[in-house]
Formats: structure tokens, C-alpha cells, sequence
């Protein structure tokens, strides 16, 4: 105890230990979000209802019987987010449960909104295409997946809840791989909600490591849980829908 008591007096007069400083305008994600923001957009979708999946509730009759309020019957507008990730053909990721039953789908970009084609999607990975007629776009590049490891900081970017384009960060908690051991997913603790899924996971190089598309939580908000389709798989799956190879 008396040889640490001698160290600390030591050290003490010898004065502070020196601190290693940056300046503030280097501790910003703010470059990096001008960076890779304009490639990101926003996606809403006209579903039709599942009841239509019912024809016993077509027939107004049975849905009085039924309970059915004939509201259930119209379609619904839901939201989510996407990345152009060939700005050349106009080609956007997103998720495949974000257009699933669309009847149309609209793409929103800067201050343009655009009608989407959907090329097509992969409900085992949840990966969907859509190409838009925009010009002048920005595209991110799919990063390395032996690039990414634990620790690695991320920004996610996204629409939740529909307020705009809205920028988190956090970590790679870890890489995970499904209970059937075919696929493997980027855990991030990166505030992820809904809306953003379909948005892009970026590292710090302003590559795209992910794509969101899951969040794990006992209630509706993030707990801190996040899951995205890591980069390769999405560049595979992309280039098999689109049967064109993607941009290096």
C-alpha cells in the first residue's frame, strides 16, 4: 500500500498526464452523413388489405356477420427506406416485406418523389429491387463482408415512423448466423425503428455493410437489437434478381 501511495504521489507531481486532443470539428459523422445521405430514400407503398385474401369477405353480408368493418377492406399506405445502389440504371435496395402486396410503389428522393418498378425480391433474405426513372442520382458501394468486424462503428440511416430521413449510429455488436445456419446477419445496437427498415448499415468508409431489415424487442420501439442482411449477401441477391452485375 505505502509503494502505490509513493507512485501516486509521484505521479501527481509530476503534474496531469497528457491528453491526447482532436479537434472538435474532426469528432463529427457530419462528412460522412453529407456523403452517403443523398443515395438514401424514402419508400411508401399502397398495400392491398389482406382481407382480400378472403373471398367470404367480399360479400358485405358476411363481413357484418364476421365483425369485419368494411374500413379493413381499403388499402393502406406503409412506409420504408432504400439506397440506390446503381445510379446508372436507376436501381434501388430495400426490403422485401416493405413492398410486399403493392399495388404502387413511390420513391422519395431529395425533393423528388418517383413512381418504382419493382424488379423483384427474395422473401428468404428479405431483399427486394426497384428501379426508378430518376436522374442524377447518387449510389452507395457494397462493402467487403470480410471488411466488417466487431466494434466497427456504423451510422444507420431511414425514414422511422415517417419523420424523415433521420441518422443513428452505434457499433457491430456482432455477426450473427440464422438458427438454420444458411444465413448471417450484422447485429448493431444502432437505433433502428420502424421505417428504417430497407435503409443501409455504413461504415466509416461510406460503404454499405447491411441492409436493416429486423429489430429484436419485447414492444414497438428499439431496445437496442438490431439485424441487417450483411453486403454480400445483398450484392448476390441483387445480381440474381437483376441479372446484371453490380458496380465495384
Amino acid at each position: 500500500m505505502t509503494i502505490l501511495f509513493e507512485q501516486w504521489e509521484a505521479q501527481a507531481a509530476a503534474g496531469p498526464l497528457p491528453v491526447s486532443t482532436v479537434p472538435l470539428d474532426q469528432l463529427t459523422l457530419a462528412p460522412l452523413v453529407r456523403q452517403v445521405s443523398p443515395a438514401v430514400v424514402n419508400i411508401a407503398v399502397l398495400q392491398a388489405s389482406p382481407h382480400l385474401q378472403n373471398p367470404l369477405l367480399r360479400d358485405p353480408y358476411y363481413r357484418l356477420f364476421m365483425g369485419v368493418p368494411d374500413e379493413a377492406l381499403a388499402p393502406r399506405v406503409s412506409a420504408g427506406s432504400g439506397f440506390v445502389v446503381d445510379a446508372a440504371r436507376g436501381l434501388v435496395v430495400t426490403n422485401h416485406h416493405v413492398i410486399a402486396n403493392a399495388r404502387a410503389i413511390a420513391v422519395g428522393i431529395g425533393d423528388r418523389r418517383v413512381e418504382a418498378e419493382l424488379i423483384g425480391s427474395d422473401p428468404r433474405t428479405d431483399l427486394a429491387v426497384l428501379r426508378i426513372p430518376a436522374r442524377d442520382l447518387r449510389q452507395l458501394p457494397l462493402a467487403e463482408a470480410r471488411r466488417t468486424e466487431v466494434g466497427d462503428y456504423v451510422v444507420a440511416i431511414g425514414n422511422p415512423f415517417q419523420v424523415g430521413q433521420t441518422v443513428t449510429s452505434g457499433i457491430v455488436s456482432a455477426i450473427r448466423t440464422s438458427s438454420d445456419g444458411r444465413y448471417r446477419y450484422v447485429q448493431t445496437d444502432a437505433p433502428i425503428n420502424p421505417g428504417n427498415s430497407g435503409g443501409p448499415l455504413i461504415n466509416m468508409r461510406g460503404e454499405v455493410i447491411g441492409v436493416n431489415s429486423a429489430i429484436i424487442t419485447p414492444g414497438d420501439g428499439n431496445v437496442g437489437i438490431g439485424l441487417a442482411v450483411p453486403a454480400d449477401v445483398t450484392r448476390t441477391v441483387v445480381e440474381q434478381l437483376t441479372g446484371t452485375k453490380l458496380p465495384t
